[in-house]
């Protein structure tokens, strides 16, 4: 007992260490995602009352991260640059804002309104992304347009919306280009839409 003492107190003392790696700290940043939509309303009386339901996110869809397609086919998904709710949710109050402000329809209303709809608008978000392999930004959803009747909603149609918009030259690209090309390609994408429903309105 006395010698496994005594060779303890003959150990060097041991500086302290840690066995966690340390980063710096990365301020993130954050990016709406917003659609501006160009020209003037539709002409026209609109007669017809148009219910958004909420947007589903598909798979990989449900990340705040900015996402891009790299050039040998890997994603990147980017934490410290970021959108600032999940990108569904963002673009379901973009597409409200877009198909209030087109004057299609009387109203566009949310459930819980008491309008009663005549049309029904399911929708989920597929794509957001910049591909840096295409030079291109995608942003997709895919809509199911419904006809309110009496108490059952009838499909009418679906559809597979994509929208696109170049991205700037350049192999690093900051995430203010990637953000600034995304919202271009989710305009597109609502622009597209627009002119889908054109016909039901």
């Amino acid at each position: 007992m006395m010698r496994r003492r005594s060779l303890l107190l003959a150990l060097p003392a041991l500086p302290a260490c840690s066995v966690l790696p340390s980063y710096d700290y990365v301020e993130p940043k954050r990016f709406p995602l917003v659609a501006t939509r160009p020209g003037a309303p539709a002409p026209g009386p609109a007669k017809r009352v148009l219910l958004i339901r909420l947007m589903r996110a598909a798979p990989g869809m449900d990340s705040r991260g900015l996402r891009s397609l790299r050039s040998d086919g890997t994603v990147a998904l980017t934490f410290y640059a970021e959108w600032t709710a999940p990108p569904a949710e963002l673009a379901e109050e973009a597409l409200h804002r877009w198909l209030g402000a087109s004057g299609r329809f009387s109203a566009v209303t949310s459930p819980g309104s008491r309008a009663r709809p005549d049309l029904v608008l399911e929708s989920e978000l597929t794509t957001l992304v910049a591909d840096l392999g295409r030079r291109e930004a995608r942003a997709g959803f895919s809509v199911l347009l419904l006809r309110q009747q009496a108490d059952e909603p009838r499909p009418l149609r679906q559809f597979a919306i994509q929208g696109r918009a170049p991205l700037p030259a350049g192999d690093e690209l900051p995430p203010e280009a990637l953000a600034e090309a995304m919202n271009a390609a989710f305009a597109d994408a609502l622009a597209a839409l627009e002119r889908s429903l054109a016909r039901y309105a």
